[in-house]
Parts: structure tokens; sequence; C-alpha cells
């Protein structure tokens, strides 16, 4: 399959499944990307089933509207999901959700296209915001940015060890000329790296530090799940989706934490309800096969968590 003509949904089967679908169920993709995980969920619903869109990027909602515009089923809002709740409640859906999806970061068309301005391997502007109708770019930031701020921003959220050297470097090439494309900062970024990992661009830990950053993934993220434990039903799923160790992170702190709300010790013979648990893990982390990942290696990296509303 060729990944850059077409968008690849990770995990899809795999996904819909855990969702625990009900054919007459309400239900949440939170970020539609270009809509592979809704329609294998529509292709299962009934007339009575219901599923709601979310995505930040105007693309994804042109796309969904011209796909899905004839399916009364179906709704797509543009914006965060860290408006998760609003937007359900818009539906009249609050407390009665039977699942919700979120398959985190970047989605293939936003990588492949350079006018994106997301992608060390593409040229083009560079941009990097999934919204583009509003927020300050990637260029905008890195012009204005403190050498410390940038640094922090590397180390933070791209967890790159040269972050202090690189922000320097940044600094210094803005002060001759404006950084205004992806190539000039790729270039400079593997300039200022001293020591290139195996296999993996140096650019890639500055770019997606940077992404995280101005889209204000993480904090999104975290706000959107506080915010599914409200709008699920009981027994309704959480599936999510991520792609790095820092989303991971949150997922597998928040799910525990839903667990464990008393902070009992996890061998204690009490059931879910004694211990005002929110949610129970339905099935270890999973992961995409050899043979998806033969077939699109930016699945390598993905990691599967399924909870239930208790």
């Amino acid at each position: 399959m060729n990944t850059h003509n077409a968008h690849y949904s990770v995990l899809l089967n795999e996904a819909i499944t855990a969702l625990n679908l009900d054919p007459s169920g309400k239900y949440v993709d939170a970020t539609y990307g270009r809509g592979g995980h809704s329609a294998l969920l529509l292709a299962q619903l009934s007339n009575d089933g219901a599923l709601l869109a979310i995505d930040k990027d105007a693309d994804a909602v042109n796309d969904a509207q011209a796909k899905f515009a004839d399916d009364a089923r179906f709704t797509i809002k543009h914006g965060s999901f860290a408006s998760l709740q609003q937007f359900v409640e818009q539906q009249g859906w609050q407390g009665e959700v039977d699942g919700i999806l979120l398959d985190l970061g970047v989605s293939s068309p936003q990588l492949d296209q350079a006018e994106r301005g997301f992608s060390f391997q593409h040229d083009g502007p560079l941009d990097m915001r999934m919204d583009t109708s509003s927020g300050m770019s990637a260029s905008q930031w890195i012009a204005t940015a403190s050498e410390t701020e940038i640094a922090d921003v590397l180390y933070e959220y791209g967890e790159e060890r040269f972050s202090r050297r690189i922000a320097k470097a940044i600094v210094t090439a803005r002060n001759e000329q404006p950084i205004n494309t992806t190539k000039q900062l790729s270039t400079i970024v593997a300039a200022a790296n001293p020591k290139w990992e195996k296999h993996k661009d140096p650019a890639t830990r500055s770019f997606q530090a940077i992404r995280i950053y101005i889209n204000n993934e993480l904090d999104d993220l975290k706000q959107c799940l506080q915010q599914a434990v409200t709008v699920l039903k009981s027994g309704g799923r959480l599936v999510v989706i991520s792609f790095h160790s820092l989303e991971d992170r949150i997922v597998k702190t928040f799910i525990r934490e839903m667990e464990n709300t008393n902070d009992l010790p996890p061998d204690l013979p009490v059931q879910h309800i004694e211990s005002n648990a929110v949610l129970k893990r339905i099935k270890k982390p999973v992961k995409a096969n050899e043979q998806e990942v033969l077939e699109n290696v930016r699945s390598r990296s993905a990691i599967m968590r399924v909870a239930e509303k208790v």
C-alpha cells in the first residue's frame, strides 16, 4: 500500500472491535482524520445508531462532509477534542455515549502535504497548525520565542537531549534570516545535533516537540480524557491509540488513576464499585502486528489502550 497517496487508519479493526459496538449506540470519533475508523464504525451501526466526529483540521471536516453528507447518522464538528463535552451536549448525549475513539497525533495527509509544514521530509511553509484558522504558526513562534523557551519545548515535548544546543542554533540562524520553511529548520537542527540516532532523522524529535506545543496536544488530551469519563454511559468504552511515549504515559496514568480512586492495593479482593473506581482496563495494550507494520511503517510505534466506564 502506498501510504503517501492514502490515509492509513492504524489498528483499524482492533479499535472498532475494542469499542464493543451496540448497533443502535451513540459513538464519538474524536479524531476523524480521513474517516477510516468512522467509515468502519458506521458500517456496523443500524439506522438507530449515531456517530459524532470531531477534528481540528478544516480539511478533515470537508472530507467528512463530502463522504457522509447523505448519512443522517453522522455529524462532524470542527474543533478540538478538548471540547468533547460541549459537542456531546450539543447532540443531547450527555452521559449516554457508548464509546469514544481517540487516534492521536498527526494524520498521514497532514504529514504528506508539504504546505501544512508538519514534515521535515517535504519542504514547505513552516506552519504545523492542525487548525490553520487560529493560533500561532511554528514559524511565528520560532521568530519570537526566547532561546530558553525553545530549549524547554524541545526537551519537554521531544525528549531531545541536545535541546539547548539546537535552540541556540535556531536563535543564531533566525538572527541572520527568518526561518519560514521546514527545510530551513530541519537543516539547522541536523547541523546542531552532534549524535544522530540510527534509523531516525535528526530533526524528528524537534519537529515532534514544536508540533505538540503549537497544537497544545498534551493539554488537550488531558482535558478530553477527563470529559470522556463524564459523557460515557456505564459500560461505555474509551479506546485510545497513541504514537509516542508522552501521549501513552498520559493515557496509562489516567486509566490507572480512574481505576484506583481510593488508592487501594491492586491485589485487594474488592469489586470496582466498592473502591469507587470510575474505569476498568479491558485488555492489555495492543500494538500493530507484523503485517500492518510492513504495510505502514507509521503503525510501528502505535499502542492502543482500552477502558470501560464502571
